[in-house]
């Protein structure tokens, strides 16, 4: 009886909640092995997973600038696209907007570009201001001043120049001071704005006087990306002057690409005809077509 006594006696003394509490059970997950598992997506998601076939070739980069074939463009004789672009400048100064020629060239990426300047028959822009560096109270000063140089000396110019008061459009240096400006270390100043005179570009001159009234009412054209730019004319310009003025540029710039090598080939393929704020048309080297306007007509805005 003993034993069964002390037993019950110890089951007073523990409460119910302790003696019947639940132990928590570890989820089933746990105890199991994890194995990885991938769903079967789409065709697309597949793909992505697909390794790249490297056994293709690179394309290689293309040579020579896009060209487009102009039996599918619509083309425009000279007095019809000056109609338009005239409609697309109504009310603007006629001095203001300016006919603009494009010449596209059929030519490699990587060749030499064609650069050069030109006095068209019909200036564009007469208000030029030009510097002549020369020994001051010379023969060649008198000269310079004569042609229409605005600034004419060598250290007046030069201590303008290193003190930030560039105010000229073009830059002319005569021989016997070439030494001096290059000792001046003006290249750094005036390089990066395309002012510096070289023998290559036809700044460092003999004849300074000839070569102001040549550069008075001249423009400069440069090859960028295949295509060469200038402005031919302003907008009262007649259709005979614009005339004039294209032809003059076509064949100075005809004259740039046979002075390359025979190993570069440059052709135009394509000459547009555009303004300050107008589209672009493409000319097919007509004057006029039969539905032309006069060219009284067009001489009169």
């Amino acid at each position: 009886m003993g034993p069964a006594k002390t037993c019950a006696a110890t089951l007073r003394r523990t409460p119910l909640t302790l003696a019947f509490r639940p132990q928590p059970r570890l989820p089933l997950a746990i105890l199991l092995p994890s194995v990885q598992t991938r769903c079967i997506g789409s065709k697309d998601n597949a793909l992505k997973y697909k390794k790249k076939d490297t056994s293709k070739k690179k394309k290689k980069p293309r040579t020579t600038f896009t060209q487009y074939d102009l039996r599918d463009a619509e083309q425009f004789s000279l007095c019809d696209a000056m109609r338009y672009i005239r409609a697309f400048e109504v009310g603007r100064p006629p001095t203001s907007a300016k006919y603009e020629m494009h010449l596209k060239f059929r030519t490699q990426k990587n060749g030499p570009a064609v650069r050069n300047r030109l006095r068209l028959p019909h200036p564009v822009k007469t208000d030029l201001r030009i510097c002549v560096i020369c020994p001051p109270n010379s023969k060649h000063a008198e000269a310079a001043k004569k042609g229409g140089a605005v600034f004419v000396g060598e250290d007046t110019i030069f201590d303008a120049v290193k003190d930030g008061r560039i105010e000229f459009d073009r830059c002319l240096c005569h021989v016997d001071s070439l030494q001096k400006m290059n000792k001046a270390g003006l290249g750094r100043i005036l390089g990066p704005r395309g002012l510096m005179p070289s023998a290559k570009l036809g700044t460092v001159v003999s004849d300074v006087g000839t070569s102001v009234k040549n550069m008075v009412g001249g423009s400069e054209y440069r090859e960028r990306l295949g295509v060469v730019r200038m402005a031919v004319g302003q907008l009262g310009f007649t259709p005979e002057e614009m005339q004039r003025n294209i032809r003059a540029f076509v064949e100075n710039v005809k004259k740039d690409m046979a002075q390359l090598s025979d190993r570069i080939s440059k052709e135009i393929h394509e000459v547009v005809l555009s303004s300050t704020n107008g589209p672009g048309f493409s000319l097919n080297g007509e004057f006029r077509s039969p539905t032309s306007p006069t060219t009284k007509e067009l001489s009169t805005l």
